[in-house]
């Protein structure tokens, strides 16, 4: 079965000087067999009204894990059409000027909104998915993480996910004393105590900067959210992305006082002290979201990660009161190597890093002298 919609005289509206509507320029046709789905039905009536430009304006949003008895449609609206499969299934719904259409599947769905103004699809996509993001409750020994990044098509996204986070007093030993000392004041922070937004992790590869961060997300859990950033360097160059997030696209209430840590791991080129151009530009954007007008009002952290000595950072980094941490996290001497180790088998008169110290403990080499150079300076040994 087809249908068409399309002007009686499209010649005449073609030739007329006055600007042609797309609607009338794009015929619609719904065409529906034996091969069709009742979703796929529902999707076709959804964009009927905004590809004939009844409801021209559309806004959409992902929730990753929906809130159980949530039903995700916004206040007033009429169902029209319902179908469900298992643990997936589409709702379209109308109300006056708009309407919606959700699609779920196992915990997540999507929403997309149309309307016959850009203000009322706006509204009624945020009445839609207000308080639906469900927070998986963590385990004692996990914590729940956001992660970021940017998608070509879909612009900014965000996702969630329970990462496995060990509590400080049981990875203390895995920092050499001084490092653990000043992990101890860091681990104990509450919100009253921030003089600083920028929390600054530098040492070489395999220290144990990245599970340092996994246990402050752990430590911090009561009030503040952690999120990774994945894609740091698109981040400082991309306006949008960096609006998004730093005025809360993740739907976090800034009145309610729960802080966001963001995290942006091996930012080497960013901070550097001869940092190009580029890369200058985003780094004045990372300072401006710290302590500029750009985090004015946002209970946002910035957390950096990077292999760089102290020496080479751009000084406007770790400028006095900018952070709330700058820590250097480096090898554990032989002493604490070979306590850490139970022998001092494998065990350089330098100490070790974390990430050898585990190789050791299962049995493999860990001398860096086997490693290319190139691998050593740059990617390999994380931890």
């Amino acid at each position: 079965m087809s249908t068409d919609r399309r002007p009686e005289d499209r010649s005449a509206i073609l030739d007329s000087e006055t600007p042609t509507p797309p609607e009338l320029v794009l015929p619609a046709r719904l065409a529906i067999d034996d091969s069709d789905s009742t979703t796929d039905i529902i999707d076709a009536l959804f964009l009927g009204r905004f590809t004939m430009g009844e409801q021209p304006y559309a806004r959409s949003h992902t929730v990753d894990r929906v809130k159980k008895g949530c039903s995700l449609l916004p206040p007033g609206a009429s169902v029209l059409r319902e179908a469900r499969d298992d643990n997936a299934g589409s709702v379209l719904a109308e109300g006056e000027g708009w309407t919606v259409r959700v699609s779920r599947w196992s915990q997540g769905a999507e929403v997309t909104v149309t309307a016959v103004t850009d203000e009322l699809a706006e509204q009624r996509l945020k009445q839609a998915i207000d308080g639906a993001e469900d927070e998986p409750e963590p385990e004692e020994d996990q914590v729940s993480m956001g992660f970021w990044y940017h998608s070509p098509m879909r612009g900014p996204r965000r996702t969630s996910r329970t990462i496995s986070a060990g509590a400080w007093d049981e990875v203390r030993e895995n920092y050499t004393a001084r490092v653990a000392t000043a992990m101890d004041e860091l681990m104990k922070v509450t919100p009253d105590e921030i003089s600083g937004r920028l929390l600054l992790l530098h040492g070489p590869p395999g220290t144990g900067k990245t599970s340092a961060l996994r246990t402050l997300a752990r430590s911090w859990s009561d009030w503040c959210q952690v999120d990774c950033v994945l894609d740091p360097e698109h981040l400082f160059n991309n306006i949008g992305y960096l609006m998004d997030i730093a005025i809360g696209a993740d739907d976090s209430d800034p009145e309610s006082g729960r802080w966001r840590l963001l995290l942006l791991e091996d930012c080497d080129e960013l901070i550097r002290g001869e940092a190009k151009y580029a890369a200058g530009q985003a780094l004045s954007r990372l300072l401006n979201l710290t302590d500029g007008l750009l985090g004015q009002g946002r209970n946002v952290l910035v957390g950096v990660t990077t292999n760089e000595d102290l020496e080479r950072l751009h000084p406007a980094v770790v400028r006095p009161g900018r952070c709330l941490a700058r820590i250097e996290v480096g090898s554990l001497s032989r002493e604490e190597s070979v306590s850490w180790l139970g022998t001092d088998e494998g065990v350089g008169r330098d100490g070790a890093t974390l990430a050898e110290l585990y190789a050791l403990r299962k049995g493999r080499s860990p001398n860096a002298a086997n490693v290319p150079s190139q691998q050593k300076d740059g990617a390999g040994l994380y931890l």
